[in-house]
């Protein structure tokens, strides 16, 4: 088997350290004992985009807003579903996370992050939303692996009853908010409804057809 290397770490703000690994052709993002993401497992990422768009609104220039950059793999099926016309602005907290796409995993991300669709924000997503009243045909959120923060306890904000009406505040009418997790969470779910979404729940596997199940929320304001 070949060694996995670390590669590169970065702090999150006010959170724990990253730590960037790669074992051959294969890359990983770890957060202590914790793997956040792997470049093997596309599948429940893949779904947050898919599945958003089958319950968005149809229209020729759809606004998008990805909560958190990972490894591409949101970003990618959400440009491959999107029109030409449409806008994708994907927020990043993490500057180090901006330039492990560009550097060692730039062949993970390919030419996604150059398309002219796409908008980069380095910045909290919480601030992206604040900005967008009305903005937005589709919010996906993947900044966290669910409704309780474990990269950093602040983000527990954007799941809490403050975080979903300035999410709804930030759709259109019809708009889906749509939130990736590990796991499933009752709570998480009476909240969104508490928020006057529609709510309805998925679970996707990690790996195109196999792996473990993750589970993604789809709420239309």
């Amino acid at each position: 088997m070949q060694p996995r290397l670390l590669l590169d770490t970065a702090d999150v703000p006010d959170g724990g350290t990253l730590r960037l690994f790669r074992r051959g052709d294969e890359f990983s993002i770890m957060l202590g004992a914790d793997e956040l993401m792997n470049s093997r497992k596309t599948g429940s990422e893949e779904a947050l985009a898919t599945l958003a768009f089958e319950r968005m609104p149809a229209g020729p220039r759809p606004a998008v807003l990805i909560g958190g950059l990972g490894m591409g793999f949101t970003l990618r099926a959400a440009l491959a579903a999107l029109p030409p016309g449409a806008r994708v602005t994907v927020a990043e907290l993490v500057p180090a996370v901006v330039a492990w796409a560009r550097g060692p995993m730039a062949g993970v991300f390919g030419t996604s992050l150059d398309d002219p669709r796409v908008e980069l924000a380095v910045e909290d997503v919480g601030s992206t939303i604040a900005r967008g009243a009305g903005a937005y045909d589709a919010i996906l959120l993947d900044i966290d692996n669910g409704p309780d923060g474990l990269t950093r306890a602040s983000n527990d904000r954007h799941y809490a009853a403050a975080g979903l009406r300035a999410a709804r505040a930030a759709l259109r009418p019809g708009g889906v908010l749509a939130v990736w997790s590990s796991a499933g969470d009752r709570g998480f779910s009476a909240r969104l409804r508490r928020a006057d979404f529609r709510v309805e729940e998925v679970v996707a596997r990690a790996s195109r057809g196999r792996g473990s199940w993750h589970h993604i929320w789809l709420a239309v304001r």
